[in-house]
């Protein structure tokens, strides 16, 4: 009667409370949950497609493309679609690096959000908007997932963030700061900034090795030649695209001298105040 009254109360673990589940060559398994595990899904990666949302659907579900993604959120209505299992890999990150890890895939949630990406002009290369509607949904999925799988908010992170030169998206036109306001990301402390920023005005601004030193502390994969090298510039356009998409030239000027100082620096990333929940 004890063996009968457990294997009802532990119905919703076991399949079998008398046998386990089945293993190799038909052996008996018991189930012992260990606490020492987490998800799989350590980071959260942000794409946008270059595509419409027909080419998009077509690019990530197709035999044959090569690509795919958890989740896609479309512009035009704002929804969004599931495309991968959360527990399977999905095919989104690439070559990719972030803080030592490597090649992210196996290590990540990938959304997708549908956007045209960039075109040149004659006024040089420009970037799409988002809808707000869009970016709403985005903002929503992205808590969901971030609380979920306890993802820490230094790592969630754009496709450029973790193949700077060889990936753009989501591009400057994506508000992150939107996402910081929302508790999903840090930013950098903007009165620590208006601090460091006019330092570097008086004292003139640092070398390329302080840069690459900085910028791989932060967690880019750059060399540390100590040249303003292209690998150097396509960091720091990356992070300006992020952090001051005002201006993303690839340059160390003050103000983005500034911001990668504070944002190495204890203390200087912030999380944005969350309003606590009103009580019944």
């Amino acid at each position: 009667m004890k063996k009968i009254l457990l294997c009802a109360a532990s119905a919703l673990v076991l399949a079998g409370c008398a046998t386990g589940p089945v293993g190799m060559k038909g052996a008996s398994l018991e189930h012992f949950p260990s606490a020492n595990q987490d998800s799989r899904a350590q980071f959260l990666i942000l794409h946008y497609t270059v595509l419409d949302y027909p080419g998009s659907v077509r690019a990530l579900t197709q035999a044959g493309r090569g690509v795919s993604a958890h989740y896609l959120v479309r512009d035009e209505p704002a929804l969004v679609y599931q495309l991968v299992d959360e527990n399977r890999r999905s095919w989104h990150a690439g070559n990719s690096y972030w803080a030592g890890n490597q090649n992210l895939n196996s290590a990540s949630i990938g959304i997708e959000i549908v956007n045209l990406g960039w075109k040149d002009a004659p006024e040089g290369r420009v970037y799409a908007p988002f809808p707000q509607a869009q970016i709403d949904e985005v903002i929503r999925l992205a808590k969901d997932i971030q609380a979920r799988h306890k993802i820490l908010p230094e790592r969630v992170l754009g496709h450029a963030d973790i193949a700077p030169g060889r990936k753009q998206d989501p591009g400057p036109m994506f508000p992150w700061k939107q996402l910081f306001d929302a508790g999903i990301i840090p930013w950098p402390d903007a009165a620590q900034v208006a601090e460091k920023k006019t330092f570097f005005e008086a004292n003139g601004l640092p070398d390329a090795a302080w840069a690459q030193d900085k910028l791989a502390r932060f967690g880019y994969n750059i060399s540390h030649s100590g040249q303003w090298d292209d690998g150097t510039r396509d960091v720091i356009q990356t992070f300006q695209m992020k952090y001051r998409p005002a201006k993303y030239d690839g340059a160390l000027d003050a103000e983005t001298a500034a911001l990668i100082d504070v944002a190495t620096t204890k203390g200087g990333m912030l999380m944005a105040p969350q309003a606590e929940p009103a009580k019944k």
